[in-house]
């Protein structure tokens, strides 16, 4: 099967792809031989993003390979502007998309999509940035797809927790019985953010470390951003620094970058997603670890989804959909080896 390359723009792509994973409870797929996915994302070069659209991509070409049904997308780019990716919406109802599925600039704005898909009877399928509770009980051909922010962050601690029951001096390099550390944070409104910045230190804390914030700052899941900034924590607080704790890998790996610019020996730095360079970090050594988000399995819920809306089936009947209206994609650590 020939390799599909996808290239996000703020113009509309229509991306005629062939497949995605094998579909229960969906109707059989000679009832409908071709279906239209519109999608808007909020930022098509976020590293996690661009991951999850490929693999979303693949999961399609892969379905539509294995079914014949044709599977036709396609993809836009908002460039973090809630005006554009409305101005998308509107135009991919308007060319009559048989369902959407949106990655939200500002998650408070999913009502008046909602809106607007309903009085066009088009399902949404919204993913990575969750609208508020009271927007997804709006109607019943709406859902959400992502991993449970909160668990992540409890599990991103527990990166932490092991390390250190394993060799307490190598978290708690200066043996005050405190845990000194920065957190570096995604954009200042995003839910995840909010949630791994607080549910990280209280898992900590709750499992009975003494922690201290020396610093912090919002560096928007960029790794640029984290670097400078960790580049003046690391400055500023030199051996005093521990723990770098970080909503992203994106911004784990500024972090990581900030420590080999200093030419310093640090690598006690926790991120979350698992991304492919996320993961090599941690091979190599320069971060502790991180929370791996499984992409493919993102990939097949969102489409399962998208593909049973567009065909007048429940998702319900191919996957765990809770009362919330959302489906939470289990995860899982991946950390470095204690040097023996």
């Amino acid at each position: 099967m020939r390799r599909i390359r996808m290239r996000l723009a703020a113009a509309l792509l229509l991306l005629p792809l062939t497949a995605a994973a094998l579909l229960c409870g969906c109707r059989d797929a000679s009832e409908r031989d071709a279906v239209k996915i519109g999608v808007s994302v909020y930022k098509g070069d976020d590293t996690f993003i661009s991951a999850m659209m490929e693999s979303f991509l693949a999961a399609a070409a892969q379905f539509e390979q294995e079914t014949g049904v044709r599977v036709n997308i396609s993809v836009a780019d908002a460039g973090e502007s809630q005006k554009t990716q409305n101005e998308q919406i509107e135009r991919f109802l308007s060319l009559d998309y048989d369902v959407l599925c949106v990655n939200l600039v500002d998650r408070t704005d999913a009502g008046s999509i909602i809106d607007r898909a309903r009085d066009a009877d088009v399902p949404v399928v919204f993913f990575n940035r969750e609208p508020v509770q009271e927007d997804m009980l709006k109607w019943d051909k709406i859902l959400y797809v992502d991993s449970d922010a909160r668990e992540s962050a409890t599990l991103e601690a527990q990166i932490v927790i092991d390390r250190y029951n394993e060799d307490p001096r190598s978290i708690d390099a200066n043996g005050d019985g405190i845990i000194q550390y920065v957190m570096l944070e995604g954009e200042r409104r995003h839910q995840d953010a909010i949630i791994r910045t607080e549910v990280s230190v209280e898992t900590l804390k709750e499992a009975g470390f003494l922690v201290e914030k020396l610093d912090g700052g919002i560096a928007n899941w960029n790794r640029d951003q984290a670097a400078a900034l960790t580049e003046t924590y690391l400055t500023a607080y030199g051996d005093k620094l521990e723990l770098i704790i970080c909503n992203n890998d994106d911004m784990a790996l500024g972090a990581a970058d900030a420590v080999a610019w200093l030419g310093l020996d640090f690598s006690n730095i926790v991120g979350i997603d698992g991304t492919e360079k996320g993961l090599a970090a941690v091979r190599e050594g320069k971060m502790l670890g991180t929370v791996v988000m499984d992409l493919p399995a993102h990939a097949r819920a969102i489409f399962e989804s998208a593909y049973a809306f567009a065909t007048g089936a429940d998702p319900a009947d191919a996957l765990e959909v809770r009362e919330d209206r959302s489906v939470r994609i289990p995860m899982y650590i991946e950390a470095r080896k204690p040097v023996e």
